[in-house]
């Protein structure tokens, strides 16, 4: 009694302004009121409890005894609004001159329930490390997928969106990287569907792709539970190998009157900064320098300054450097972006009824011209109670998303910021009134008015399940879920552009996925007498995904008016069918004694088409134990702990994604004519002995809950390895094949994760809160025979003893003052610079990550800033590798203002070289120059809002009104030079980290209103 006392004196001196110790002895006095807050519970009295008369200003604070007193010009009776920190606030009718007034203690966190698989739990039984997350503190990020909106929210998984192109794949890694080339992607379920993560794209898009998740309307979704550890995942078995993101969306309740909920918002993006060019007075220097370094190198090539290129016209020149103009291309091809989002919805029930109905349209442009994305969706969910045991319901998903698709990645024919960003800005883009390009590279006025690249998506994601009540406590549930995506996509290049330049290039693709799930589950859950408490659910799954895809393409039309394949010269098309099983059952028990020791057991078993005839089966069990400290004797009576609990688990889970239906085939084609007749021919080398990648994981955790709820705080350790790693290996050519699918790699990660909440202040209707994450993980290969090499000039190398997605780059020294020559380090002392001098230097994995969310609420009023940060990862600036490779390059590529620092005379100390056509080492490819600190924190989100008092919203006949606006990445510290630090070339997951020619993540304002009838 003594301790909580001193505890709560010490938070009252800690917390209260002495201001609202004072009142006023001027104003009338027409009542006297005293009083005492106390704890429901234990009747101990609560220091520093906020007592405000509602409608009023008029406030005091209770004392070390838990008493309150109050003189005011009001008039008994009124009603008092009584607040502290870790209870639940209070409204209490005061009618007489003295009142007690007795608080429940807040467990809303311990009681929270949580969606798990195949059920729900309470937060305060959970085994596994589960992260719920609400979807509202991230829904007005204008990106074009949740996915991309959860970056920073959850600890342990490393979210990176690469590009600032609304609606592109997002690269989200839970605890690491497990994979080579199978999938490294989270499992997606909505409403219990599996549904495909992996983009149909098939027409290039420079390295690029789109994101299926883009489909799913965020305005939708009810919560987000991302499941982490291998107790928590193991009821998805395979499926969960690399972390599940469970959504569940919005449903009615019965016996709730309909409402109706509308929102609207608009708003502009723009970049936060472009690249910094030569003007072309520089840009010509630069070229004149070139030129004249690589005569002096290799003086047989007669390059003199005599001769040079940019010297007075009457001498054969293009004029001299200080004479060029300078042609700005960049602003043509970004702009101020359109942001504009509508969603409505209707909710409700009956005694037997519950339904949500909801319709939404988002169309955002992207900052980089002519790309956009536009998502208009529909969903439908009802449940129905057939009788007081046995209850239907469906859930329905339709959505039309459509892209203008440019390419927006690497790749010079066709690429937007290639044409804008390598053309000379000395360079007119006319000449003789004629719009012209310079070699390999599109004029950007006529690639932005004759871009014709686009595909729609159309996608139905459902789920129609019946349950019923066999016996008291159990369960039987049977549903059937489908995912379908018809995918169409289409390009057209004129003979304006180059790659339309021979008579013109058309393609089309349809691509088709359907994917088809049953299940089963069988529940039980029972308590025997106050301290057990048992559970059991069994079940199976039965899954088949199908893909079929036609692909056409014509070439040679009669002129530009003519775009459909059928008015081609030449055509030719391709036709493919894939299809995969897969059979599950599982089964899952749990028993809890005396709500202080917490146990549960599962185990599941995949049999997959996709592997050998004696290893289609996997089994993948797992076990989990928790201890709630808090619940013993010894901690009952330390009143500052609210809760204390200790986890642990062990699993095994497998891995099937990313490898192709029929890899442990072997397989022919028909596509094998000969001499005009058909034919066939081997295609793929069978491995009969191909089986499930594995890997084990081990997680410790504790979570506390302290001051009345007021500090919260998780942490886990974790450890994964996966052993017979899916990988292609490639075999001679003399055996007719290239590659095959085999069980080649091992693969380890390890790392830590820290959340913590926090109540600061909380008081007269001010409530200031604060969520902070950490994480990091330490990825390794253990076991690869032969190095892989991955991305562009092979940048990325995979190899035994060094993380995934690690550098091979030349480590740059210096920059010779005397004679403006890199230095590079020469790593075998052979004294020549050579392949074998290549080094791991860095990775994409940063050494910690996360976010840090403040919250402010203040009579109707929200504020809500969060930053997202990492910390210690590289990434490759290959934009300015190619802006300052002008020497041994191209002397058109020096367009970069960091030229301008470049060693020029002896004795200048600089990291640039001179620039030199002859001499390949001072712009080799892979140079550690371009090798930069990727670390950075980001303004992530800030939103202002304000939720109008009801009777102004009851004037305009609706029950609530909010406005707001948003503001996105409005601030970016780091390090790195180039534009933005998550910027990344490829959707290719071992070809991350390389940034070129990527626009960046723009910075967004956004207006907004909420309605609800």
């Amino acid at each position: 009694m003594k301790k909580r006392l001193l505890v709560q004196f010490l938070l009252a001196i800690l917390l209260i302004p002495n201001g609202m110790m004072a009142q006023s002895s001027d104003a009338t006095i027409n009542s006297t009121l005293s009083g005492r807050v106390l704890d429901e519970k234990t009747n101990e009295p609560l220091i520093g409890a906020s007592i405000q008369i509602k409608g009023t200003t008029h406030g005091v604070i209770s004392d070390a005894d838990g008493k309150f007193y109050f003189k005011t010009g009001q008039k008994l009776p009124y009603t008092l609004i009584v607040n502290y920190i870790g209870y639940e606030v209070k409204e209490v009718l005061a009618t007489t001159s003295s009142i007690v007034v007795s608080l429940q203690s807040n467990a809303k966190q311990l009681g929270e329930i949580v969606v798990v698989g195949y059920g729900t739990q309470e937060r305060k039984n959970l085994i596994g490390s589960i992260t719920k997350v609400n979807p509202l503190e991230v829904s007005s990020i204008p990106v074009g997928s949740i996915d991309a909106q959860l970056q920073g929210k959850v600890s342990g998984v490393q979210i990176s969106s690469p590009t600032g192109v609304p609606g592109e794949s997002v690269n989200v890694r839970v605890r690491g990287a497990t994979s080579i080339n199978a999938d490294n992607d989270p499992l997606y379920v909505v409403d219990g569907v599996f549904i495909n993560s992996n983009s149909l794209q098939t027409i290039g898009t420079g390295g690029k792709a789109t994101s299926p998740i883009a489909d799913l309307n965020p305005t939708d979704i009810q919560s987000i539970e991302v499941l982490k550890d291998a107790e928590a995942t193991a009821l998805y078995g395979s499926r969960g190998a690399n972390g599940v993101i469970l959504i569940t969306t919005k449903r009615g309740n019965f016996e709730q009157a309909p409402k109706v909920n509308f929102n609207v918002s608009y708003g502009q993006a723009k970049a936060i900064k472009l690249w910094e060019l030569t003007t072309g007075h520089e840009h010509a220097q630069l070229v004149n320098e070139w030129w004249i370094n690589t005569g002096k190198d290799t003086p047989s090539l007669n390059r003199t300054f005599a001769n040079r290129p940019f010297r007075p016209v009457s001498e054969g020149g293009r004029g001299l450097p200080e004479e060029q103009k300078t042609y700005d291309r960049l602003s043509e091809a970004f702009r101020t972006a359109a942001l504009q989002s509508y969603d409505i919805s209707l909710v409700g029930g009956t005694k037997t009824t519950k339904y949500y109905i909801g319709g939404g349209f988002n169309s955002q442009e992207a900052i980089l011209k002519p790309i956009t994305f536009d998502r208009a969706s529909f969903k439908v969910n009802l449940d129905q109670k057939i009788n007081d045991r046995v209850q239907i319901g469906v859930s329905n998903s339709f959505s039309r998303t459509y892209r203008n698709q440019a390419r927006a990645g690497d790749g010079p024919q066709g690429g937007l910021l290639q044409a804008a960003l390598h053309t000379p800005t000395y360079l007119s883009p006319t000449e003789n009134g004629v719009l012209v390009g310079r070699a390999g590279f599109d004029n950007l006025t006529l690639l932005l008015d004759n871009y014709d690249v686009n595909s729609t998506s159309l996608r139905y994601i459902g789920n129609l399940y019946a349950e019923a009540e066999l016996l008291p406590n159990l369960k039987l549930r049977s549903s059937w879920g489908a995912d379908y995506n018809n995918y169409n996509e289409s390009e057209y290049w004129n003979t304006f552009l180059l790659l339309g330049a021979q008579g013109g290039l058309a393609t089309s693709s349809i691509s088709q996925f359907t994917s088809l799930l049953n299940e089963q589950t069988l529940s039980y859950r029972q308590k025997f007498g106050n301290k057990h408490s048992f559970g059991v659910v069994v079940g199976n799954t039965l899954q088949s995904d199908v893909l079929t895809r036609t692909y056409a393409e014509g070439r040679g039309f009669a002129n530009n008016s003519f775009k459909i394949i059928s008015s081609a010269a030449t055509t030719t098309s391709t036709q493919s069918w894939s299809k995969s099983n897969l059979a599950s059952f599982f089964a899952k028990a749990d028993y809890g004694f005396d709500g202080k020791y917490l146990f549960n057991f599962s185990v599941r078993a995949d049999g997959s088409s996709r592997f050998g005839t004696d290893r289609k089966w996997g089994y993948f069990p797992a076990v989990g134990a928790a201890w709630r400290i808090k619940q013993e004797t010894f901690l009952k009576d330390v009143t500052f702990l609210n809760d204390l609990k200790l986890r642990t688990s062990y699993g095994i889970v497998g891995n099937q994604n990313g490898i192709g239906n029929f890899a442990a085939q072997g397989l022919w084609t028909g596509g094998a004519p000969y001499q005009g007749s058909p034919g066939i021919a081997p295609q793929q080398l069978a491995n009969p002995d191909l089986k499930w990648e594995r890997t084990n994981q081990f997680n410790i955790g504790l979570d506390a809950s302290l001051f009345n709820s007021r500090v919260s705080f998780e942490i886990n350790y974790y450890t994964k390895y996966t052993r017979d790693g899916l990988l292609q290996l490639a075999l001679p050519s003399t055996t007719g094949f290239a590659n095959y699918w085999s069980n080649a790699a091992e693969i380890s990660n390890k790392g830590f994760e820290l959340n913590i909440n926090t109540v600061n202040y909380q008081r007269a209707g001010l409530k200031w809160t604060t969520s902070f994450n950490i994480a990091q993980n330490i990825n390794k290969i253990e076991k690869l025979e032969n190095p892989l090499r991955y991305g562009s000039r092979d940048l990325i190398l995979q190899q035994q003893g060094t993380p995934l997605y690690s550098f091979w780059v030349y480590k740059q020294l210096s920059v010779n003052p005397e004679t403006g020559n890199v230095v590079y380090e020469d790593v075998n002392k052979d004294g020549q610079i050579t392949v074998a001098d290549r080094q791991i230097v860095g990775s994409i994995w940063p050494k910690f990550f996360g976010g840090l969310t403040n919250n402010v609420n203040y009579k109707g009023f929200e504020l809500s800033a969060f930053f997202a940060f990492q910390y210690g990862n590289k990434v490759y600036n290959h934009n300015k590798f190619f802006g300052e490779g002008g020497g041994a390059r191209d002397a058109a590529r020096v367009i970069l203002a960091s030229n301008n620092v470049r060693w020029q005379k002896p004795g200048d100390i600089t990291d640039v070289p001179r620039p030199d056509g002859v001499n390949v080492n001072n712009y080799r490819d892979g140079g550690s120059r371009w090798l930069e600190d990727g670390s950075f924190l980001r303004l992530r989100s800030l939103n202002l809002a304000y939720n109008f008092p009801k009777s102004i919203a009851n004037k305009l006949k609706a029950d609530a009104l909010k406005v707001y606006v948003n503001g996105t990445n409005l601030f970016l510290l780091t390090k790195y030079t180039g534009l933005d630090p998550e910027s990344s070339a490829s959707s290719d997951q071992n070809a991350q980290g390389i940034d070129l020619g990527t626009p960046p993540q723009p910075r967004s304002f956004q207006a907004g209103l909420s309605l609800t009838f």
